[in-house]
């Protein structure tokens, strides 16, 4: 397939896979929103983290992740950014344990904040910018063809495979949390989420 060696796509699955199955910011995000909100919710924010990594991966081919990470401001910026988003997500979170009546009003235009919120905590995620640059290149083979096509390949493969285990986690975690859906568990559910997103802001902030 565009000159990569069947050897080659295999072990680069298998490395997704790996990472895809790591605790991140990403997954932590779509975990939140399955157990805070349901299934749905959790298969949205999915849908959103794996548009941000198009971005990324779009970065790669064009070369623009390639600049921010080689500037040490600008990457900074970016991490702090995440950082602070991640930590306000967290602080929200727990109000909302305290007070199930405003996240009620706002279940209409819930899957839309999930997709977008998804999205920005993978697009401010610099971690992300520093894996697409580190890690795509690494397996195309200027010799097996277009170089370019080989990054959307891989980048395409990627994407994919983030999306179906997003998915799957959302999808588990969504059918759990339906199982556990009192007022107490549903209020002990949110403040777990919201420590994971600030303890997930901080880590980002001194990494």
């Amino acid at each position: 397939m565009l000159g990569l060696s069947t050897a080659t796509l295999a072990g680069y699955l298998a490395a997704i896979v790996v990472l895809m199955v790591t605790p991140g910011p990403d997954m932590m995000f779509v975990l939140a929103n399955a157990t805070r909100y349901g299934t749905r919710a959790g298969m949205v924010a999915a849908l959103g983290v794996a548009a941000g990594e198009t971005v990324h991966v779009t970065a790669v081919v064009g070369g623009l992740a390639t600049v921010i990470s080689a500037s040490p401001l600008l990457f900074t910026a970016i991490r702090w950014a995440g950082a602070a988003y991640l930590i306000i997500l967290g602080v929200r979170t727990l109000r909302s344990a305290h007070n199930s009546s405003a996240t009620a009003a706002r279940s209409d235009d819930r899957d839309g904040r999930a997709f977008l919120r998804g999205l920005v905590t993978n697009l401010l995620n610099p971690k992300m910018i520093l894996f697409s640059v580190a890690f795509l290149p690494q397996f195309v083979h200027p010799g097996a063809g277009n170089t370019t096509a080989q990054l959307i390949l891989l980048g395409a493969l990627f994407v994919a495979v983030q999306l179906a285990v997003d998915i799957a986690l959302g999808a588990g975690a969504g059918r759990l949390a339906g199982r556990l859906a009192s007022g107490r568990w549903s209020r002990r559910i949110n403040r777990v989420c919201a420590v994971a997103f600030v303890a997930l802001g901080l880590r980002l902030a001194t990494g």
